[in-house]
């Protein structure tokens, strides 16, 4: 094993935080559920609805034999409701194509609708105790910290990420590894204001060895929510899901002054899927 994969490693079994996703009992589906709900979302908010939604829908097939509509009744105000819909067809491909059961396999995994590269492996990892590299944001930083020196990791995942990454995987305990990686990067090794006097590795840490040197790339703005077509989209999203019947037009015209910005919003809703137009221009959730 690597120093700094030991190094984590000893970090991570007194500091990972007890989620229940990461319990023995976590199953393969519950695995997936929380990888998808976690994506650009805190942990925070993720934990009640990811109970929930296992106390529901325990199962891929329990989620298969529900309508899209409940899952995005269910998604709630989670936010990024389309993931609501990747999950439930993900639920009627794992029940139809893979006989109930969460595959195993990343090329397997990767053919499901709504599982890209960093899911697949971290439900291959996570749930199958496989030997994948798992990527996210804050693996990515962590190691571009520790081992390349550089500021963060970049604005995207490249197959050097992924390479990097599994270079620093020891062939026992990956996932544990892998999990202590994305920990420290989330806890420790943050975005803005890094802890550096509690990371296990700070005496080999190649960025803060160089100075600490600042990021190269173009700084990236938060993104903002507040006026834009997100938020028109998200009070139309929560008149659609309290709706018992279709909702008339006019009632979606009024959650927001713009017209232009009205239409634009309801116009991405039905395109995405989440939102269909009947006759009489009356809308509703997805059947």
């Amino acid at each position: 094993m690597t120093t700094l994969a030991a190094q984590a490693l000893t970090w991570y079994d007194s500091h990972a935080r007890d989620l229940p996703w990461r319990a023995a009992e976590a199953t393969p589906w519950g695995i997936l559920v929380s990888e998808v709900m976690l994506q650009q979302t805190p942990v925070v908010r993720v934990l009640p609805a990811w109970t929930a939604w296992l106390e529901r829908w325990p199962s891929p097939a329990d989620l298969a034999a529900d309508t899209p509509a409940e899952a995005i009744r269910m998604w709630n105000r989670l936010g990024y409701p389309r993931r609501a819909l990747r999950l439930h067809a993900c639920a009627v491909a794992i029940t139809e194509e893979c006989d109930g059961v969460v595959p195993s396999d990343v090329d397997r995994l990767l053919a499901l609708p709504g599982i890209g590269a960093y899911t697949a492996r971290a439900v291959a990892a996570f749930a199958f105790g496989q030997r994948v590299p798992v990527v996210d944001v804050n693996v990515r930083r962590f190691l571009a910290r520790a081992v390349s020196g550089a500021a963060d990791g970049g604005a995207a995942t490249t197959p050097a990420d992924f390479a990097l990454c599994e270079s620093l995987l020891p062939e026992v305990d990956a996932p544990l590894v892998s999990a202590a990686y994305m920990e420290i990067g989330a806890l420790v090794c943050t975005a803005r204001a890094p802890k550096c006097v509690d990371c296990p590795v700070i005496e080999t840490c190649a960025w803060r060895a160089a100075g600490q040197p600042a990021a190269t790339g173009p700084a990236r703005k938060p993104q903002g929510y507040a006026g834009t077509d997100r938020q028109v989209r998200g009070l139309m999203m929560a008149l659609l899901r309290e709706a018992v019947d279709p909702v008339p037009l006019a009632a979606l015209d009024a959650v927001w002054p713009d017209a232009v910005q009205r239409g634009r919003a309801l116009a991405g809703l039905v395109e995405d899927g989440l939102a269909r137009e009947l006759p009489g221009r009356l809308y509703e959730l997805p059947g």
